[in-house]
């Protein structure tokens, strides 16, 4: 990454990445070094930060907020600068933005344990004990939106991956998510277009906390971003083999041979190669502005 682009928070990003980094410790310092406010949740044994402007808490909960997720975990032997790295810091830099704005309707929460080990599943992720509070709050009616892979490619990706999912299923709980998505998915598209964003496409993606999130009942939209080379042989491979979007929820498959037309960005998540090398700050403003269009819309 371009030394051009340090400063706060981005000054701490090779720290952050370092394999060896208490990523806990070190995003609890980031966040008190920009100035952000947050508070500390733990349920189910996962630490979750949560960055909010000091509203009154009965208005706070009575508004209906825009949240903005970013799991700051990652796979053990991962540096993780796109999974999920790259996401975090932009999204300290929109919670940034939208203080220095006195925005007050936004709520962005850096999630724990969205990556799974062998044999876990969706309900281990620390996203569905977060969904799980969100309705016990009032707060399962948010606008939420996952930032997850944010830090590699020129075309912003809306995820229709729990769509595809809920397809053929029409009892009144998956419909009421169906139609949250769709107002969510709408929602994002319309600050696309309002920001002129030249490079947007609708397209399934890797599960990310809208796993949880779906599992728990509650609707989340995904966000991430692709190369535009890869977006272009994504949509190729999706046209001339429509299943190939069940392989990109399904792990197995992705070990199968779906997994050669999977995007390079993505299976290069979860291992070694994802390293800073890969990222493309260039287009980091862009999501950014994205971000805090989204919470200002």
């Amino acid at each position: 990454m371009s030394d051009a682009y340090m400063g706060i928070p981005w000054g701490h990003f090779k720290k952050f990445i370092a394999l060896e980094a208490d990523r806990f410790a070190l995003l609890q310092s980031i966040l008190e070094e920009a100035g952000l406010e947050y508070k500390i949740a733990t349920i189910s044994g996962n630490r979750h930060f949560f960055v909010a402007p000091p509203p009154p808490e009965e208005e706070f909960l009575r508004r209906r907020l825009t949240i903005l997720v970013a799991h700051y975990d990652r796979t053990p032997g991962s540096p993780g600068a796109n999974d999920n790295s790259a996401s975090v810091f932009i999204l300290i830099e929109t919670a940034m933005k939208l203080m220095k704005a006195k925005a007050n309707n936004w709520l962005i929460i850096f999630s724990d344990k969205e990556e799974l080990k062998p044999g876990e599943t969706i309900q281990d992720q620390g996203a569905y004990t977060l969904a799980s509070g969100f309705r016990d709050a009032g707060m399962e009616n948010a606008w939420i939106y996952s930032f997850d892979a944010c830090g590699t490619g020129d075309t912003l990706i809306i995820s229709n991956t729990v769509e595809l999912m809920l397809k053929g299923e029409g009892n009144q709980a998956k419909e009421k998510i169906r139609a949250s998505i769709q107002e969510l998915r709408e929602k994002a598209l319309v600050t696309a277009r309002d920001l002129r964003m030249g490079k947007v496409l609708l397209a399934p993606t890797p599960f990310s906390d809208d796993a949880g999130f779906f599992r728990a009942g509650v609707a989340a939209q995904t966000i991430t971003m692709l190369p535009s080379e890869e977006c272009a042989n994504l949509v190729s491979t999706l046209r001339r083999n429509p299943q190939f979007a069940e392989a990109l929820i399904s792990q197995e498959e992705q070990e199968l041979h779906y997994r050669r037309l999977i995007p390079e960005t993505w299976r290069s998540l979860n291992s070694p190669s994802d390293s800073h090398l890969r990222l493309t700050p260039q287009n980091f403003r862009t999501v950014v502005r994205f971000a805090e269009a989204l919470c200002k819309g």
